[in-house]
């Protein structure tokens, strides 16, 4: 994810201050930057941290993200089709736009494999691999195949 940087010229602008004076709280520690050449540059998140604002969620560094596969044997084409359609639609609902939840199926036809790719928070992951668990493992075959008995 790439975070927005600005010039001292812009950061003076948008606080209201001399760019002599942003260039001083550069050189004092109080305002963290990048010098590039011969200029500065200053993060979103650095400039809000010296101004008290609260990152946007956007800029969060301690975000985290958890990745998954999900390997499915013994299915045809069909009911991989199915399953996938399920993911799909639950990936693309009800999650944190700011973290959207990533997913990707392939089918291995020749072997009756799908895998099912998961990215996303630890959250979302977790609730889209009980979905899974609760469809694959149903009493009921949800997915059109033979349940075998125990």
């Amino acid at each position: 994810m790439k975070e927005d940087m600005y010039s001292v010229e812009q950061v003076a602008d948008r606080l209201g201050l001399h760019v002599r004076t942003v260039r001083g709280y550069i050189r004092s520690g109080r305002l963290r930057a990048v010098r590039i050449g011969k200029q500065y540059r200053i993060t979103a998140g650095d400039l809000d941290a010296l101004t008290g604002q609260a990152p946007t969620a956007a800029r969060v560094s301690g975000h985290a993200e958890v990745s998954s596969i999900v390997q499915v044997d013994g299915l045809d084409r069909a009911t991989a089709d199915r399953l996938g359609t399920l993911v799909l639609a639950t990936a693309n609902t009800g999650h944190d736009q700011a973290h959207p939840l990533r997913v990707q199926t392939v089918h291995d036809e020749e072997r009756h494999r799908l895998k099912i790719i998961i990215l996303g928070d630890p959250a979302a992951t977790a609730e889209m691999l009980h979905l899974l668990d609760a469809v694959l493992n149903a009493d009921n075959g949800l997915l059109g195949r033979e349940v075998p008995d125990a």
